[in-house]
C-alpha cells in the first residue's frame, strides 16, 4: 500500500484528505506543518507528499525545497488558499521550488485523486 504524507495546518483538511485518500486504498500520515512534516518524512517515507503552503513555524515553499534535497525523487502536491498575497502567486513559487502540480483550495477532489495516481503510475 503506497503511503501519502498530508502537511497540513486545518485539522478538517487533514482529516478530509485522510479519509478519502484511505477509502482509496493509500496509507496516509500527517503532520501538522513544515518542520513536522520533514521529520515524518525522515522517520516514515512516503512515495507522494501533498502539503499546504501557508503554515505556521515553516511554511511550504521551505518544506518543498527542503523535502525536494533529502528526497528529489518523491512527487509533491502543493495546495493554497490564500495568504499575505494572492495563493497564484504561491502555487507557481511551489512548481519552481519543486512541486508537481499545485491546487488551489477548495480543491477538485477527483482531480486530486487523479493527479496522485498519475504521480504514483497507477
Amino acid at each position: 500500500m503506497k503511503k501519502i504524507l498530508i502537511i497540513d495546518d486545518e485539522e478538517v483538511i487533514r482529516k478530509f484528505l485522510r479519509l478519502f485518500f484511505e477509502k482509496n486504498g493509500y496509507e496516509v500520515v500527517e503532520a501538522v506543518n513544515g518542520v513536522q512534516g520533514v521529520r515524518v518524512f525522515k522517520a516514515q517515507g512516503a512515495e507522494l507528499i501533498i502539503t499546504d503552503l501557508v503554515m505556521p513555524e515553516q511554511e511550504g515553499l521551505e518544506t518543498i525545497r527542503e523535502i525536494v534535497s533529502i528526497s528529489s525523487g518523491t512527487p509533491i502536491i502543493a495546495m493554497s488558499g490564500g495568504g499575505v498575497i494572492d495563493p497564484e502567486i504561491y502555487l507557481k513559487m511551489a512548481k519552481g521550488f519543486g512541486a508537481k502540480y499545485v491546487f488551489p483550495k477548495p480543491f477538485d477532489k477527483d482531480l486530486l485523486l487523479e493527479k496522485v495516481r498519475e504521480l504514483l503510475q497507477e
